[in-house]
């Protein structure tokens, strides 16, 4: 395979290998380098839409805008979405082929390697540079047969690695030192270097811990990076609790579901100097509000079934009898219906549920998932606002309410979305509504907030992405790691 490559592992999840790709592939980007990223498998709940109609994991798409460039199947051929505590639906190359339990996918990974393979290959086209991100850590032993997502993808595309760890969780040496004395001698053998990653202080206090641990594996430590304070990237999967601002009023609460999705709906409302946003967790009340927003959810009816359980539909009621208002999202517009059904068992069991009653509409999951890119207007309060986002939803659902969304251009668009006759319930399948600023000012001004002072998302993510390169320049031995790089000096 051509071009330089390098593979980002990391010795725990969340240890920054997201992050450390997406910095990297823009440092080469703004070199003029072309780069591309790639993660061969990518188990998350959150993901973006292709404009060619696939999905992969939301990581891929912000890597994707630090090399400037469009989404592409091939930048995550692999995405597991979990529906269950055992089982996921296998999405291949953008497309969802079938729900397989941890077992069954297991025996099925030997089958994927050449399609990885061939996604990678595909990539690398016209690309000076391709940078992978590796999934968990390769220390995890009992998966060491068949993988594709770590050492065994490393291996059968002869990449180099360098390995992160996360010093702000401590042990970082035991970390580091046991994740290489895990690793077979010839994945050894592709290790070219460690980075130490969120390290707060004087980094001349870690310098013997560097040498010994040099000393002990003969892999040397490329760079310690420092904890970025406010760094805002879109989280892979787990919800990330940063806020910007303490001087904030404006209470919105999201219920945690068990299989909760695209959480990064709510990003730039997180992020927003005047709102608190509140995930809450099960066993807790939905605290009072002035907002509350249903998300998206990869098993809907089983999502329905837990919120009832936990008491929060009642929550629910009573915070629209006291004049709050409520908006889904997704598989949370779903629910504010009269019924899902589904009839095919695409997200569990077959079988009908009945919806909170919110709104007049009815969703039937059928087997044809939509994924879109989308451009739109948003009406609300008699004036229009721009939108844009992403359609992924397996359910179609039929309206008798006004809805307040249009998505599309001339004779391609069509309503989306319903408003209640009282003004107080909304729902959408529009991911990324708040992400752009008069969109996101309207819908707050429609639940009561007054000021305009949402974030432009797009603008933030570049402003960050550039931050943390800048951090990359100034704290790694770059000379090294790129220096395969025609033209990188």
């Amino acid at each position: 395979m051509s071009g330089y490559k390098l593979m980002v592992q990391g010795t725990t999840s969340d240890a920054g290998k997201s992050v450390m790709v997406a910095g990297l592939c823009r440092v080469l980007a703004r070199k003029g380098i072309r780069v591309a990223p790639f993660k061969p498998q990518n188990m998350a709940l959150n993901s973006a839409v292709t404009p060619d109609g696939g999905e992969i994991g939301r990581a891929q798409a912000v890597q994707a805008q630090a090399c400037n460039l469009p989404l592409s199947v091939h930048m995550n051929p692999v995405l597991l979405k979990p529906n269950t505590d055992t089982g996921a639906q296998v999405i291949l190359r953008g497309k969802a082929i079938e729900d397989m339990d941890a077992v069954s996918y297991h025996a099925f990974k030997p089958q994927l390697l050449e399609m990885v393979l061939e996604s990678f290959e595909l990539l690398g086209k016209n690309m000076q540079a391709r940078l992978i991100e590796g999934a968990g850590s390769p220390a995890e032993v009992n998966l060491r047969e068949h993988d594709i997502a770590n050492m065994g993808f490393a291996l059968a595309a002869n990449t180099p690695v360098v390995i992160v760890a996360d010093i702000d969780r401590g042990g970082v040496f035991a970390h580091l030192y046991g994740t290489f004395d895990l690793l077979s001698d010839e994945e050894k053998m592709l290790v070219k270097g460690f980075i130490i990653n969120r390290f707060r202080g004087d980094v001349t206090l870690l310098e013997s811990g560097l040498t010994w641990l040099t000393e002990k594996t003969g892999v040397p430590v490329l760079g310690v990076v420092p904890y970025l304070h406010g760094l805002y990237l879109e989280a892979e999967d787990a919800i990330n609790q940063q806020q910007l601002d303490d001087d904030t009023h404006f209470k919105i609460v999201v219920p945690g579901l068990p299989r909760i999705s695209n959480h990064t709906d709510f990003d730039a409302l997180r992020l927003h100097p005047c709102v608190d946003l509140c995930f809450v967790k099960p066993g807790d009340d939905l605290p009072a509000a002035d907002l509350i927003i249903l998300p998206g959810s990869k098993n809907v009816r089983g999502d329905l079934k837990a919120l009832r359980d936990r008491g929060w539909d009642k929550q629910i009621a009573r915070h629209l009898r006291f004049g709050g208002k409520l908006i889904g999202i997704c598989g949370g517009y779903q629910m504010l219906g009269c019924s899902i059904d589904d009839p095919h068992g695409i997200e569990g069991e077959p079988g009908n549920s009945e919806g909170l009653g919110y709104l007049n509409v009815t969703t039937t999951l059928n087997t044809q998932k939509t994924l879109k890119q989308i451009t739109g207007e948003l009406s609300l309060n008699g004036k229009t606002h721009p939108v844009k986002g992403y359609e992924i939803h397996a359910g179609v659902t039929e309206v008798s309410e006004t809805q307040p969304v249009t998505l599309g251009i001339g004779s391609d668009s069509y309503a989306d979305g319903a408003l209640c006759p009282q003004d107080q319930v909304l729902g959408t399948y529009l991911h990324g509504i708040f992400d752009e600023q008069q969109a996101c000012n309207a819908l707050l001004n429609w639940a009561g907030y007054l000021q305009q002072k949402a974030r432009d998302m797009t603008a933030l993510r570049e402003e960050n992405l550039n931050r943390l390169a800048d951090s990359l320049e100034a704290s790694l031995d770059l000379d090294s790691l790129f220096s395969g790089i025609e033209g990188w000096r």
